[in-house]
Formats: C-alpha cells, structure tokens, sequence
C-alpha cells in the first residue's frame, strides 16, 4: 500500500509559554509517530492575529506538520486528541497530492 502525504496544520493557543509549547508539540508529533505516521518535518510558523475571535483569543502560534502515513489510524487519533486539547485552538488536515 502506497505511502499518503499529509500536511496538517493547527494553532496553539498564545498565552502558553515556549517550555509548554514544546512539550504540546512533542507530545502530537509522538502521538503521530506512535500510531505509525513518519514525520516529514515538524515546524513552527508564526504568531498571527485572528481576523475573529477564537476561544477569547485574537492571535495565535501556527505549526505545521508535514508526514506521510500508510493508513490513516494516526491522523484519526490527531484529529481525536487535538478536538479534545484545551490548548490547540483550530487544526486543519489536508491529504497531499504531490
């Protein structure tokens, strides 16, 4: 079964200093890898304001992760586990075609 490139990306909230931040990446990239996706790259972006509010905030940190995936049990426990993080605002996964 061929190999499916994903790119997902997801916003943390501002107010989370970069000790917490690191420990929130670390933790969604493992929970990736953990479920059998490899990671591609895995990268900050930047510090953007919101055009509306979101959860009370008007800003927040983008990361994005790039990996490619056999099936889709990773991405599924992603989607699972950020819906349900207090600190992870929005997340948006798009399969690649490239």
């Amino acid at each position: 079964m061929a190999e499916t490139k994903y790119e997902i990306t997801y916003i943390i909230r501002p107010d989370m200093d970069e000790e917490g931040k690191s420990a929130l990446v670390e933790r969604f990239d493992n929970i990736l890898k953990d479920n059998g996706a490899t990671i591609v790259d895995s990268k900050d972006w930047q510090k953007r304001k919101f055009a509306y509010e979101i959860s009370k905030f008007t800003e927040g940190t983008y990361h994005i992760v790039n990996v490619t995936a056999e099936d889709a049990a990773a991405i599924n426990e992603f989607d699972r586990l950020s819906k349900i993080s207090g600190d992870i605002l929005r997340h948006m996964i798009v399969k690649r075609e490239d």
